[in-house]
């Protein structure tokens, strides 16, 4: 047996992540770089390097935290911000006052930019703004007036930041959106390769007992006609789908979105009126179809299906089980047409105006009246002798009511 297509998935976001354990590495480098470069000038230099200290050891022994997302957990990011801010906040105290007016560098420098990105990265651009909104509140807080450096440094934050956040969003739409796509590629090739298998063992035995049956006659016959019936259901379900890759894929920065076709069509979308008609297949009714969708709203489609329903149990009722039966189906630009024709010894002249006269409303109500109510229309024609014929119309556009009709009745 063919092994299962698997399906593959990427990860778009494990780059960022990878750079981002190397940024906060060479940021702290370059933190103790600059303290070293002018340490002179601290008032307090012992509380630059205990900070840079901590600083150090944080950022070494929380690489394995910035791997992935899985790993970078919200109690993390909390911390990781709150070194940062805690960096900013004591500069003032260990640096001259003066280099500070003069707007010289905080303690973590350009590092507090690498915890403002895992927010970005982690949590998309909302994450991102809310970091950076609290680290311009702590530069300025550190500066005590808003300088135009100071300004400029918060405002290149907040913007590359939720511009990363955004980008991230994006590419993980992008990549659910994808593994969705090779999901439903590989589940139509299993289909696929379930239907060649089932054509070729199963369809084919239940087409020789219905041969075979026929020929034999008796028992063997109602066997043969029930194996073709089943024929036609198998054959109607592998056609159909043997898989269901039917569900809508969205992410909710809506950037991207795969579509299958639902094994339930929603409530308020059109319906495939072919899978409503399938189940009336058999050995003796044939369906013919168009090869694409025949697409009506949900209250319509059923209405349909219930006329053609009645319309089927008319001719079992009156021309008798034996009878055959052929369904038509006809997509028109502006309307659909369902043809239900039989074999069967017809109806005389004057018998539909006695049966509704009698209070028999098989045809009035339950095809044409469910018609009516579509806006369209069902003409019956009948030659003794050489069948009935129903003809189903019914418009695509027409508004639809809100009191659907119940079960079809019978004449």
């Amino acid at each position: 047996m063919a092994q299962r297509d698997r399906v593959m998935r990427m990860s778009v976001e494990q780059p960022l992540w990878r750079a981002l354990a190397g940024y906060r590495v060479l940021a702290m480098i370059y933190a103790i770089g600059l303290f070293a470069a002018a340490h002179d000038g601290f008032t307090r230099p012992w509380l630059a390097i205990a900070y840079l200290a901590v600083l150090g050891v944080w950022t070494l022994a929380t690489l394995p935290q910035v791997a992935s997302a899985a790993a970078c957990t919200k109690p993390f990011l909390a911390v990781d911000l709150a070194v940062a801010l805690t960096g900013i906040l004591i500069t003032p105290l260990a640096d001259a006052v003066q280099r500070v007016h003069d707007g010289g560098p905080t303690l973590p420098s350009i590092w507090t930019a690498g915890s403002v990105l895992a927010f970005a990265i982690k949590g998309g651009w909302r994450w991102a703004a809310l970091a950076s909104t609290l680290v311009a509140v702590a530069n300025l807080i550190e500066r005590g007036t808003p300088a135009r450096d100071t300004v400029h440094n918060v405002v290149l934050v907040w913007v590359a930041s939720i511009a990363i956040g955004y980008v991230v969003e994006v590419a993980r739409a992008s990549e659910r959106t994808l593994a969705r796509a090779l999901e439903i590629e590989a589940a139509t090739r299993e289909r696929e390769r379930l239907a060649r298998d089932i054509h070729d063992s199963v369809l084919q035995v239940l087409a020789m007992v219905q041969r075979r049956g026929a020929v034999i006659g008796g028992e063997a016959a109602e066997l043969g006609r029930m194996a073709g019936e089943q024929e036609v259901a198998l054959r109607t379900l592998v056609s159909g789908g043997l898989v269901p890759v039917s569900r809508a894929s969205e992410d909710a920065a809506r950037d991207a979105v795969v579509r299958g076709a639902a094994e339930d069509e929603p409530d308020d979308g059109p319906v495939d009126l072919r899978s409503l008609l399938a189940p009336h297949a058999g050995s003796r009714v044939g369906l013919a179809e168009p090869g694409a969708p025949v697409p009506l709203a949900p209250q319509a489609a059923r209405e349909v299906a219930a006329a053609v329903a009645a319309a089927r149990d008319n001719v079992r009722r009156h021309a008798g089980e034996q009878a055959r039966a052929w369904i038509l189906v006809e997509d028109e630009p502006d309307e659909v047409i369902v043809t239900v024709r039989d074999d069967g010894p017809g109806i005389p002249e004057g018998r539909l105006a006695q049966a509704e006269g009698e209070g028999r409303l098989g045809v009035a109500q339950s095809i044409r009246g469910r018609l009516r109510d579509l806006g369209g229309s069902a003409d019956v024609i009948s030659v003794p002798g050489q069948g009935t014929e129903v003809e189903l119309r019914v418009p695509k556009h027409h508004q639809q009511t809100n009191d659907p009709r119940g079960k079809a009745e019978q004449r």
